[in-house]
């Protein structure tokens, strides 16, 4: 059973809002994290999944965003990589400038829109909105779970990096302009 803690975090989803806290009439209210079976995940969560998807595959049809989002809670359940959703999608080699902040290595990290220079904010409107909801519904609700058949890594159609030729790296085939694989 995966256990997190509740991050101080808001996240708009379709018609839902998750905070940690609710004020409602005076009274507030704690929701708990969303669950599927035995898992649960955090609002932060959620908005780290909806990132992932809007970076890797907002110009994708339904199938190619919920594979984004199969490979990367692939990675999540696979003792390879971090235990959360977040740490999956941040994950890669960073640097502390003199004053402390930490920064991305370029081109050094899992998901490449995470280190390739530019801003991460999204953008307000249906790319965004859509990536939310398809977030929402793929942790709280399973929509199209395993449609990557265990695949943890993937490449967009136009690059072959190095790894996908790896001893022990299999192919599980394409959706959209993504194509997968998963270790033996």
């Amino acid at each position: 059973m995966k256990k997190s803690v509740m991050l101080g975090i808001a996240l708009s989803v379709g018609v839902a809002t998750a905070t940690t806290a609710l004020n409602i009439k005076g009274e507030t209210i704690v929701p708990e994290p969303y669950s599927y079976g035995d898992d649960y995940y955090t609002p932060e969560e959620h908005y780290c999944m909806a990132l992932n998807i809007y970076h890797e595959a907002r110009a994708e049809h339904l199938a190619g965003q919920v594979a984004v989002a199969d490979v990367t809670l692939n990675r999540v359940k696979d003792n390879r990589y971090p235990n959360n959703i977040c740490n999956v999608v941040y994950e890669g080699l960073t640097y502390t400038t003199e004053d402390g902040r930490v920064f991305p290595r370029r081109h050094k990290c899992q998901f490449s829109w995470y280190c390739d220079g530019l801003k991460d904010d999204p953008k307000e409107g249906r790319s965004w909105n859509r990536s939310r909801n398809i977030a929402y519904q793929y942790l709280e609700n399973g929509l199209h779970r395993g449609i990557t058949e265990g695949a943890t890594h993937y490449h967009a159609t136009y690059v072959n990096p190095d790894w996908a030729s790896a001893e022990g790296m299999v192919l599980v085939g394409r959706i959209g302009e993504h194509i997968f694989y998963r270790w033996k």
